[in-house]
């Protein structure tokens, strides 16, 4: 019998699958290897595993959410569909063009990333639609269709659509769309005045080819993991996280799949913002280290900072502007390549590198005894004593120290002449110090002092690290919550359904339209509620509505929410206000005298949030047992220490633990310097703070 009340959150990484299912309130959870070839396998291993340990028959699972970085690597490693562009004449190249930006100024050699697309897979058809929306040079059907006959000769299997100015005026991306369906029915098909209906050609068009280029994938995915959900008795809705922070349905999330683009990431954010929101805390660095990269992202008032543009696949050093843009909503965070499996080199300079490069499951770490010969960040951990080789995983994965020193000391130590246990030392403070600097400049750039923030980790490797980022960062307080090694597959269970929608029309605030406005965020609001009521027919639904605005000659928006009644009876003083309040903010000051635009109108239509109930922290009591010791690497120390072994799960509320120490659970390890203590908190939160 399906139940409702048994829930099933999945979250496929790029090292390990994790599997959460809840059940009356009580959860249950595991973490598997990533399946690459075939990702709905792990995910129906994890699910079974657990199944198992709740006592429940997978047939009685009410509902699954999902998240995946399927779509993220598809682009990054570029295996998607054999896709064709069709754009308007004289904009074939738009997409290699790019801007006139330099992300690295004075780098003469610079080498800007290549299209998804090659020039030979791109077409363009003669037609044009001015910034106002109105038609100059009108579409010939007879050339449309020539140009459907040269992609059918060629055998592409996906299309995207991107005209010039269709986000005014869609008919011409719908006339071609028209044909395709017409003469190739079997080709996936994506326009951009409905993938990402907003100004600036460069991120539209390629926002509507990486839809394209990953859809059929995809779909196919999606399509096998339905069968074999079936095949193994679950016949429960099947939903996925996007990147918003929300929740979409399977059917929607075919169509848009660049949408599911950084949704693994989206859930952990969701994650660490219900657990702001039980302590009451206003700003929190959300920290999620995983098997392959390493998230950050700031969380103020309890809300994830949105944004509604980011870039995949940065090529140099993780530099702003090195990506591919892609242009739909986002939870605003810092992703660099530091994670359990990101893979350690000496470069020419003989300085230790770490990352992007990761093993992944597949080999894996050295190790995991499953054929990989290079030191990643796991095996430094281990040789530091950070992890305890016969517990790893649950037991499940055994680790082969001797295997860890052998590929450090060959690919770091012997080139630097340091012993295994040095060159381990290297590493980790390399990972930690470029997650660090990842931290600081994300800070910078939103104008925040990480010193006022609360750390929340989570990740399978992040509590590994946490303490120590904590250290550099100058933070002295950290949370590590129950779960937290399959933190974003939880967050999927407490994220709402949700969807944005969005439009770019152009208006000053000196041509103001009360009518148009209200008419347009109306459609809108009809427009994503109409997407939410395909998962859930029955929830209110509230609106969020938010609009991008800046001075006049200025080259990029900041996002200004507005209330209901703000938004549904427009007027040009509230909107100058709300726009001056939080330019002042950002930058300190505002500009007299200067005219004030809107480009993007957005409304996010969302189920309720779910109640959270408040968590009464508790002080320092008893001093938790210690089921042991081990020597654990301090990096602050410069040296080994013995560190107390405390079990997680022996731990009440408001006993206490003093680092040095490492406290263990089947799913990751805290490691707590010996500058910090710990306390555990009525909801089994660890608490850890600065020691006084």
């Amino acid at each position: 019998m399906v139940s409702q009340a048994v829930r099933l959150g999945v979250d496929i990484g790029g090292t390990f699958t994790d599997v959460v299912l809840e059940k009356d309130g009580a959860s249950v959870s595991t973490k598997v290897l990533t399946t690459y070839d075939a990702p709905e396998d792990a995910i129906i291993h994890g699910m079974h595993q657990v199944c198992q340990d709740a006592g429940v028959a997978p047939a009685e699972i009410g509902q699954i959410i999902h998240g995946t970085t399927l779509a993220t690597n598809a682009l990054i490693e570029r295996r998607g569909a054999k896709t064709a562009l069709v754009t308007t004449k004289g904009f074939r190249d738009a997409i290699e063009m790019r801007t006139e930006s330099r992300f690295e100024q004075y780098d003469l050699n610079l080498e800007l990333p290549k299209p998804l697309l090659p020039r030979h897979m791109r077409f363009t058809v003669s037609e044009r639609v001015n910034a106002k929306g109105e038609v100059m040079i009108p579409m010939d059907r007879a050339e449309v269709e020539a140009v459907v006959g040269q992609i059918a000769e060629a055998g592409f299997i996906s299309v995207a659509v991107g005209l010039i100015h269709s986000y005014l005026n869609p008919a011409h991306e719908e006339m071609v769309r028209d044909v395709l369906a017409e003469k190739l029915p079997n080709v996936a098909v994506s326009i951009s005045s409905e993938v990402s209906p907003q100004m600036r050609e460069y991120e539209r068009f390629n926002t509507v080819v990486a839809n394209a280029y990953i859809k059929p994938l995809m779909a196919s995915y999606l399509g096998r993991l339905e069968e074999r959900l079936k095949t193994e008795g679950v016949n429960c809705r099947v939903f996925l996280m996007h990147s918003g922070g929300g929740i979409i349905s399977i059917q929607n999330a075919a169509e848009f799949p660049v949408r599911l683009v950084e949704s693994g990431p989206a859930g952990g954010a969701v994650f660490a913002a219900h657990i702001a929101s039980r302590y009451g805390i206003d700003k929190v660095l959300s920290f999620d280290m995983g098997g392959t990269t390493a998230k950050i992202c700031l969380i103020k008032n309890q809300t994830p900072k949105t944004s509604r543009v980011f870039e995949v696949a940065r090529t140099y050093r993780f530099k702003k502007g090195s990506g591919m843009p892609i242009s739909i909503p986002v939870i605003d965070m810092v992703e660099i390549g530091a994670g359990g499996g990101s893979l350690a080199h000496v470069d020419a300079m003989r300085q230790i590198r770490v990352g992007p490069e990761s093993a992944g499951s597949e080999p894996g770490p050295a190790c995991y005894g499953r054929g990989g010969d290079r030191p990643a960040v796991t095996d430094a951990d281990l040789v530091l004593g950070k992890l305890d080789p016969d517990n790893f995983a649950g037991g499940t994965i055994p680790l082969h120290a001797n295997s860890a020193q052998k590929a450090l000391t060959d690919h770091v130590g012997d080139t630097l002449n340091m012993d295994a246990g040095e060159a381990a030392f290297g590493v980790a403070e390399v990972v930690d110090e470029n997650m660090a600097n990842a931290a600081r400049v994300h800070a910078v750039e939103n104008g925040e002092d990480l010193s006022e923030f609360t750390m929340i980790a989570f990740g399978g490797a992040a509590p590994l690290h946490a303490g120590r980022l904590c250290e550099k960062l100058g933070m002295d307080r950290l949370i590590v919550p129950p779960g937290a090694g399959v933190g974003s597959a939880i967050g999927f269970l407490r994220a709402p359904f949700s969807f944005e929608a969005n439009r770019s029309v152009y208006m000053k605030l000196s041509d103001f339209d009360a009518d148009v406005i209200r008419s347009l965020l109306l459609e809108l609001q009809s427009e994503a509620a109409g997407f939410v009521r395909t998962c859930d027919a029955d929830s209110r639904i509230l609106s969020e509505f938010k609009v991008y605005m800046r001075y006049s000659g200025q080259g990029w928006e900041i996002p200004i929410s507005l209330s209901e009644a703000q938004a549904l009876s427009p007027d040009r003083d509230v909107f100058q206000a709300r726009f001056e309040e939080d330019y002042s903010k950002l930058f300190g000051r505002t500009v007299a005298g200067m005219d004030v635009e809107i480009t993007v109108w957005s409304v996010n239509a969302t189920t309720p949030p779910e109640h959270v109930t408040p968590v009464g922290t508790l002080k320092e009591g008893s001093l938790a047992l210690s089921i042991g010791q081990r020597q654990i690497f301090d990096p602050a120390l410069g040296a080994f220490s013995d560190a107390s072994i405390v079990e997680r799960k022996g731990l009440s509320p408001g006993q206490h633990v003093n680092g040095p120490a490492a406290i263990t659970e089947t799913e990751t390890t805290i490691i707590l310097p010996n500058s910090r203590a710990a306390v555990c908190q009525p909801d089994g939160c660890i608490d850890i703070r600065k020691k006084v």
